[in-house]
């Protein structure tokens, strides 16, 4: 068995004849010349192996036929780790040299089943890289197909593969070619694209995951572990939109993957290098504004607008509610095309690859590394309280800005009790963060419509229909925001006066 170290990037078709002039690449030793590669992956008629996210492959590289056998393993910012099996193939399976058991047994079960599931064929131009001794690392440029009997879908790609060396190594590298072309770094390998075209499986937007802490855990590994699931939520998103997948979503959970490791970065800024916390702060702020627009208008459209109906204001065409609409729908169509270009432009990748390279230099101490986890969390979680109680109190006025301090002090807290949340209690945390959560989204509501508001007066002017619209869309949320606004300190304060989870 060997153990595989690769960062997968891809790349637009047309950026490909750059990354060939990059002064890295053509001044790496080729590895012999270019070839076509045609891959069969092979499974059971139910997808066992899938199941147990294993891949059986067999390719044909030139007059050479190779079996591989490879195993998943999780990726974060398209670099992987992965154990894989490698032996040459003649007309049927040997999986005798499999030398970890459970994957050997389950070959073995359902050897005799296995049938052709997807193809993929491409051109790989391979170069060794060697800047410096005891680093090597292979770039194999990728060009073709995955093919699911009358369904395709392209393959552009950069992979970087170990030879020699650290992976820190492959990610400077992906750094330094990045700074000139549009590299995106990718979590999903050739063999689960293939899986999601044969199942005709529509691409999801990513949601924030779980990630079980240990109280062994140094601080500085409980922050790469946390920090590394919001790299996953972020890359994913945005890669997925610079593909065109449509929908607001992508966007939306894009911007969440952002503030919650601004979030993070915040909460263990006690252990992190002062420099780190700033930088990151500032980058992060300013890549998170370039989508902000397309998330409001979306949130004021679908959930403030949408529900209106005109019933009420004015009779006929000259109601100045379907002109406020057209102006609010293009408004939108406007930000989600300038998100849509930030999502493609190379900057977005290059600071996926960025963030990933400053998370693997994070240094360390003998005193971070004695400190207990747990204690850390709770004094922590307790900041972050007595902050939400300060805000609180100043909000008894109910002054919007005062409630909207209100609201993001409810989410970061909301934010670092799903952080920690796995070393406390699992009923006491669920329970807490479904009232947070409820406070949260209250909360929202309040700050949303005050949004709305100033956005539906500037879009009106002084035109009389269009004010006359405006104060309509207001005004049949009013009631359920004076309801909201009255109760909702009632509703924040047992959260933070009351008894914890931690």
């Amino acid at each position: 068995m060997s153990q595989e170290i690769e960062l997968k990037l891809s790349l637009p078709a047309r950026a490909l004849p750059a990354l060939k002039r990059h002064p890295l690449v053509a001044g790496a030793s080729r590895e012999g010349n270019a070839l076509i590669l045609d891959n069969t992956y092979y499974d059971t008629a139910d997808l066992a192996l899938k199941a147990r996210k294993v891949a059986v492959r067999t390719r044909r590289q030139g007059r050479q036929y190779l079996q591989t056998v490879k195993c998943a393993a999780v990726s974060t910012g398209g670099l992987t780790q992965r154990p894989e099996w490698e032996q040459p193939y003649a007309e049927h399976f040997d999986f005798s040299a499999i030398d970890a058991p459970d994957v050997a047994k389950l070959l073995a079960r359902h050897q005799d089943h296995l049938v052709p599931v997807f193809t993929t064929r491409f051109r790989r131009e391979t170069r060794r890289y060697s800047p410096r001794d005891g680093v090597c690392i292979l770039m194999m440029i990728d060009r073709g197909t995955i093919e699911v009997g009358e369904r395709s879908a392209p393959i552009c790609e950069l992979e970087l593969e170990l030879v020699d060396g650290k992976a820190l190594n492959l990610l400077e590298l992906a750094c330094e070619l990045a700074k000139s072309v549009p590299l995106m770094p990718g979590d999903i390998s050739k063999a689960q694209r293939g899986y999601q075209l044969f199942l005709d499986q529509p691409v999801r937007p990513a949601k924030s995951e779980a990630v079980p802490l240990s109280p062994d855990e140094t601080v500085i590994d409980a922050f790469r572990d946390l920090a590394q699931a919001c790299l996953r939520q972020w890359q994913a998103n945005a890669a997925a939109a610079a593909e065109g997948h449509d929908g607001p979503e992508f966007i939306h959970q894009l911007r969440v993957a952002l503030r919650r490791l601004r979030s993070l970065i915040k909460l263990f800024a006690p252990a992190l290098p002062t420099d780190f916390v700033t930088d990151w702060n500032e980058r992060l702020r300013d890549n998170a504004n370039r989508f902000g627009d397309a998330r409001d208008l979306d949130v004021l459209y679908e959930e403030l607008l949408a529900p209106v109906e005109p019933v009420g204001l004015a009779d006929g065409t000259e109601s100045g509610l379907p002109r406020l609409l057209e102006i609010a729908t293009q408004a939108r169509q406007a930000a989600r095309k300038s998100a849509l270009h930030n999502l493609a432009h190379s900057d977005q990748g290059r600071l996926l690859l960025e963030f990933s390279t400053a998370l693997q230099r994070l240094p360390t101490s003998n005193l971070i590394a004695a400190a207990d986890l747990k204690t850390f969390a709770r004094l922590q979680l307790n900041r972050l309280r007595k902050r939400a109680r300060r805000r609180h109190e100043a909000s008894a006025t109910l002054i919007p800005t005062r409630l909207h301090a209100l609201r993001i002090s409810m989410k970061q807290l909301r934010y670092g009790l799903e952080f920690f949340g796995g070393l406390f209690p699992a009923r006491a945390v669920e329970r807490y963060l479904t009232h947070v959560t409820d406070a949260q989204t209250t909360l929202g509501f309040l700050n949303d419509l005050d949004i709305a508001r100033g956005r539906l007066e500037a879009w009106a002017g002084k035109q009389g229909e269009l004010q006359a619209a405006a104060a309509f869309i207001i005004g049949w949320h009013g009631l359920r925001y004076a309801k909201l606004r009255r109760r909702v300190l009632q509703q924040t304060e047992p959260l933070l006066w009351g008894k914890t989870p931690w």
